[in-house]
This record gives structure tokens, sequence and C-alpha cells, in this order.
């Protein structure tokens, strides 16, 4: 279905928000969930413990404000390393926030705010674009509630992959940023592509919009209102007040419209106070190597540059039981290939367990949601899968490694069809099937970070030509702090997607894309 919301708007969005976030360095580290050494942890903990009031926060705040700026300075010499190394604990939490505040529930003006984010892109495809598919009817909205009326649409790919998960954040900000919680905003943003995908046009009601609509667009919505909360919540502590809530409304437009409809810009409540979340995040800049034609990389490749943003949010590294309370953001863009955007990772906890616990390790069980869009030279790919995975934790003095091995399924997924011209410009398959993903990392001396990553699938086609496809998609990567916060970095990968289709009167399809980059890297603590 089209929407207003174009790639380039949502592009420049993303970079606004990247260029704004960098201002929060390490100088705005909350300081009430910092981990310094455990006497300073004490001593501010005792001190900010008397705090009842928010004026009284604030004297004490000021009070030991150069304490903060030690813990700081501590905190980035004993972790040493970048945004993987970060022991994120909850060794803080005021008496007056044992429990999440609650919030005053606004219906109307969340259901004013749905409606909006309904009747503004109808509107704009009827009275300016003189969409005919907006002439939609009464007659038109009754046909479309049979099952036999819904069918796959023909959109562009980053219209489905890109667009679509952007526009069911909004249906889902609607209500979380009125007091709703995560299930009842997802609730709202399932029923708000229901509404779009079965009102907003004539033409079928999409499938898979309906799925790129609610399933991405509840990731993108709980992660954007859970970074902007930990944005505001540095409001009372820092003098940056409007840097930090032009930055939170950059990440989160319907909370920040919220916020100046409340008059509350400029402060924080109890609800933001609360927040004991930690973003840690890392930016690399750098050149890469890649080849999608011969499979010589060495020979044959060309060049291009490559700009990496990544950030890992945390609020409680052994609160496994609330969804969200992990997830992880990787997005790339560069020149060279046939797209800006050239990957966008998303991968956050829903639930898990600790089985058991030994001297120097930790074994767990998580469910997580995936959303994966890969766009090269090569081949296309998107797709949003869940699935279980077993962590292993291991502790030597100063060096970690992590293993992750995850298996699962593939919800929906996206992949080119060279024979395919579906409608108008649809030129991919759509599909479900199997998801498998490694990961491991090891950190020796908070000095040297190595990584390896692979994310495979095997995918069904459901709408397009009869066939099956097979991803792999390996990378390899280590990372040396060399001054402070700056690191270089060195990495290589190969990418790989291959089609068999039924017809043997089509040849199959096979894409390869290795690469190799060279970067230098800053983290930034959030």
């Amino acid at each position: 279905m089209k929407l207003l919301l174009s790639l380039k708007s949502v592009t420049a969005l993303l970079f606004i928000i990247l260029l704004a976030g960098s201002s929060f360095g390490a100088s705005h580290f909350p300081m009430q969930y910092a981990v310094g050494k455990s006497g300073e942890v004490s001593f501010l903990q005792d001190t900010l413990n008397r705090a009842q009031d928010q004026d009284t926060l604030n004297r004490v705040q000021d009070t030991v404000k150069m304490g903060d700026q030690k813990l700081i300075k501590d905190l980035k010499s004993d972790s040493g390393f970048l945004y993987k190394d970060l022991e994120i604990r909850n060794t803080f939490k005021k008496p007056h926030y044992a429990e999440e505040p609650v919030r005053e529930k606004k219906f109307w003006r969340a259901s004013a705010e749905w409606f909006l984010a309904q009747a503004v892109p109808a509107s704009v495809n009827y009275f300016i674009r003189k969409d005919p598919y907006s002439h939609i009817s009464f007659k038109n909205f009754f046909n479309h509630q049979r099952f036999s009326a819904w069918d796959w649409d023909d959109n562009q790919f980053t219209t489905n992959q890109i667009d679509h998960p952007y526009h069911g954040n909004l249906y889902f900000n609607a209500f979380r940023s009125n007091g709703y919680n995560l299930w009842q905003s997802s609730i709202a943003t399932v029923v708000g592509s229901y509404i779009w995908e079965t009102g907003g046009e004539t033409q079928a009601p999409s499938i898979n919009d309906f799925v790129n609509t609610s399933f991405a667009g509840i990731l993108v919505g709980e992660m954007t209102h859970r970074v902007s909360r930990n944005i505001i919540a540095r409001i009372g502590r820092t003098d940056n007040k409007r840097g930090n809530e032009i930055t939170a409304f950059l990440v989160n437009p319907v909370n920040g419209i919220n916020r100046w409809l409340d008059g509350k810009w400029g402060t924080a409540d109890d609800y933001y106070l609360a927040d004991s979340s930690v973003i840690v995040g890392a930016v690399d800049l750098g050149v890469k190597r890649l080849d999608s034609k011969s499979g010589d990389l060495i020979e044959k490749g060309k060049n291009a540059y490559f700009l990496r943003f990544r950030f890992f949010y945390n609020d409680g590294e052994h609160r496994l039981k609330r969804p969200f309370d992990q997830f992880s953001v990787n997005m790339e863009v560069g020149s060279g290939d046939s797209t800006f955007i050239q990957a966008v990772n998303v991968h956050a906890l829903m639930y898990g367990h600790e089985f058991f616990e030994t001297n120097n390790g930790q074994y767990y069980g998580l469910l997580t949601a995936h959303y994966d869009f890969y766009n090269n030279d090569a081949f296309f790919y998107g797709a949003q899968s869940l699935n279980y995975n077993l962590e292993a934790k291991y502790s030597y003095k100063k060096s970690q490694l992590r293993l992750r091995a995850a298996g699962g399924a593939v919800v929906l997924g996206a992949v080119p069809d060279p024979y395919l011209l579906y409608g108008d410009s649809r030129n991919y398959n759509y599909g479900s099937g199997l998801s498998y993903r490694f990961q491991g990392d090891m950190n020796i001396g908070k000095r040297l970070l190595l990584n390896v990553d692979y994310n495979g699938g095997v995918f069904f086609t459901l709408s397009g030509n009869d066939s099956n496809y097979t991803l792999n998609a390996l990378s390899l990567e280590s990372s040396l702090r060399v001054y402070k916060n700056f690191t270089l970095n060195a990495s290589g990968g190969y990418f790989s997607l291959h089609g068999h289709f039924d017809d043997p009167e089509l040849a199959d399809y096979n894409r390869e894309y290795p690469f190799a980059r060279l970067s230098v890297g800053y983290s930034i603590l959030f």
C-alpha cells in the first residue's frame, strides 16, 4: 500500500538522530546507574536514597556532581573497552520507584493521534495525489472483511520493508506515549494496520503489509519509546535540557508532541526519572572493498566508503522476563552499492531465563525477535523472525567470552526473483521458512574484541514463482582499542543467496557478496 513516508524521509530522520545522539557522550552518563568502584556507588546510593522528592533530588545531585564526574572516569577506566564490554547492572534503585510509576491513560488523545496516522496519508492520497485507490467506499470496506479478499501487494521492496514498519510505529506510540503499556499499544498497532488494509484503499488488503506494519511496527515502536525515555530521563541530571528534548523528539515524534501538549518540555517526571536503562553505542567510519559479480574480491572488487552505527540497550543484565529490556540495532550506509541504506538489523529480547551459573559462567535460554534488511549490489533480503537462543557467558580476570546459537521461524521474508514482475513494480517473492544463527565474541583484556556473526535461513515461497532460497550471511571482525574510546577495526564477510525454482525452464538464482572493511570507531556512552 502506498504511504506518504518515503525512503528519503526515513533516511534523513535516522541521520538526524545519529548526529544529535552523538552529542550525549560520556559526560552525560546517568550517575545513579553508573557502575564504578563499590565505595563510590554506595556513597551515591546512600545519598540519593534520602531524596524523597524532585527538589531534594536536584539539590543532592548538585552536591555530588563532582563525584559523578569521577564515577564516569572510573567507569571508562574499569570497563575500558567499547560498547559490548560494559557490564550493566541495577546497582541503584530508589525506594521511591520500587515499582514502575503509573501514568495517566489518555484514551481520547491516543485515539485521535491513532486516527490521524490513518487520516493524514489517506487525505493526501485522495485530495492531493488524486490516487484512484483512495476512493474507498463502504462497499469496498465490507468486501475486504472476507478472508478470501486478502492478497499480496506489488509495492517496491523499500516501501514494504522500511516505510510500513515506520508507519506501524506511529500507531504504536499513539497509545504508548499516552500511558498505555506494551501489550495494549501492540493491539492498537495490529488494529491500525488492519483498518488501513481494509479501509484505507480500494485495492485488496495486503497480507505482507499487515505483517510488516504490525510485527516490525511494534519492534520499532517499543524501541523508540524506550530510547526516548532514556534520553528524557537525563533532563533532570544535565544542563542540556533542550538538546535532550529535541533528540528525544526526533527519536519518537509522537511522544515529543504529547510532551509539548502537556507542557512538560524540559522537565522529567517520575516515569522518566525511574528509568534504569543504559545505552551504549558506537560509530564506525571507514572504507570497504566489495565484489558482487566475479567473486574475485582482490583483483576485480571495487572500493567504497561506509558509515556504521550500532547501539545496545539494556535495562538490567539479569532482567530477562520483560520484553525489550535488552535490544540492539545495527545500521550501515555508504557508497558503492546499489542503495544508500545497505543493512539494518534489529534484535530484541522477548523472554529469557537463566538455566544455571558456575564460578566462571552463566547459561541462558532466550526468546528473541529479529528484523533484518540487506540491500547490496548482489541481492536484497528483508525478513522478520522469532528465534530461541542458547547462550553461554564465561569470564576470566579481565577477559570475557560469549557464545549464542539460535534457531526459529522466519515469519515473513522477501527475496529477489529475476523472473517475476508482480503488478506494477514487485520483483521479489514473499514467503516463510526457518532461521538459524550463531554469534560469538571474545573480549581479551578489555583491549581486543573478536567477533563472529552468522545469520542463515531457508525460505519457501508463498507469493511469486514456486521456489526455495537459502541465505548465508557471515562476518568476522576484530577491534583494537588504541586510545581512550577510539578503536581500529578490521572485518570481512561473505553473504550469499541461492534460489532454486520448481520450473525447470527457470535457471537457479545464485548471488555472492564478499567484502572486507577497515574503519576507525568511537564508542558513545548514552
